[in-house]
């Protein structure tokens, strides 16, 4: 498992240090619609120079690097406990030589473990798969992005939303009001649709794993993705919440069946920083 290790060092160094080439260009792609001068251009300016000399620095992105949460595919034969001990060591040594924030904080005594290990952390979630390849994906999310996060039981009076898509949009645009600039946008939103409160939170977050250019292969998704991001973006509440022509740079749907009692619906939130990449062993 040793090359292994040094391969998810490298992924961390990867994400920590460097956007996904489609994130970099909806952030350009934002530029060129604000107006020369104004706040919000001025804003996405310092972001795309931030993001140049992180990756020429090979230094972290922003300083909280975040939780790391990985989505690992394993090929069958391949033991889970093994590969997790491995992420673990990776992470301790990845938060050394990149360096990486240590953010992994005891809920009982309040200490810090100061390597970014700890009960449930980082946060792993395993797969089988039938290819032969190890696939592990890593997204670094950002605490303030996460805490600017809702869930959503519907039907919901207070918001008019119905147990449909109709309803469903209507709880992403009242979680992007109120996160406001609080989350740093402009957002990546994830949207999970199901019949449980931690089913449809780990899905909206897979959502931020997607490309932006990713066209969802469902059209009424599809369309609801096109249409919740238009409306978002006429919110005016813009790059770090000072206003402008971008609030997102893109919004992706989840769903899984629901139970016939139950329609859950959460948004997850990622920050201007959408850090995420892939090793693929």
């Amino acid at each position: 498992m040793l090359k292994l290790l040094d391969g998810i060092v490298e992924l961390y160094k990867k994400v920590a240090t460097s956007l996904p080439p489609d994130v970099e260009e909806a952030l350009k792609s934002a530029l060129s619609l604000e107006s020369g001068g104004s706040t919000a251009a001025s804003s996405l300016s310092v972001i795309l120079e931030n993001i140049k000399r992180a990756r020429e620095t090979a230094r972290p992105i922003c300083q909280d690097t975040g939780v790391p949460v990985f989505y690992v595919k394993v090929p069958f034969g391949l033991s889970q406990n093994e590969l997790k001990q491995t992420i673990l060591e990776a992470t301790r040594e990845a938060t050394q030589k990149i360096p990486l924030r240590p953010n992994a904080v005891d809920i009982i005594t309040e200490k810090n473990s100061g390597d970014n290990t700890g009960e449930g952390f980082p946060i792993i979630y395993f797969e089988e798969t039938p290819s032969g390849s190890l696939i592990i994906d890593l997204m670094l999310k950002g605490g303030g992005c996460e805490n600017a996060g809702q869930t959503y039981k519907l039907p919901l009076e207070e918001l008019g939303a119905q147990r449909n898509l109709e309803g469903v949009r209507k709880c992403v645009l009242d979680a992007i009001q109120k996160a406001q600039g609080r989350g740093c946008p402009p957002y990546v939103v994830g949207v999970g649709i199901g019949a449980a409160k931690d089913q449809v939170a780990r899905l909206a977050k897979e959502q931020l794993m997607r490309k932006l250019t990713e066209v969802n292969k469902v059209d009424e998704l599809a369309q609801l993705e096109k249409l919740i991001l238009s409306e978002i973006n006429e919110l005016g509440i813009g790059t770090m919440g000072l206003g402008g022509r971008t609030t997102a740079l893109g919004v992706k749907v989840g769903v899984n069946h629901r139970h016939p009692a139950s329609y859950f619906v959460d948004v997850s939130l990622a920050c201007w920083a959408m850090r995420r990449g892939r090793l693929i062993w």
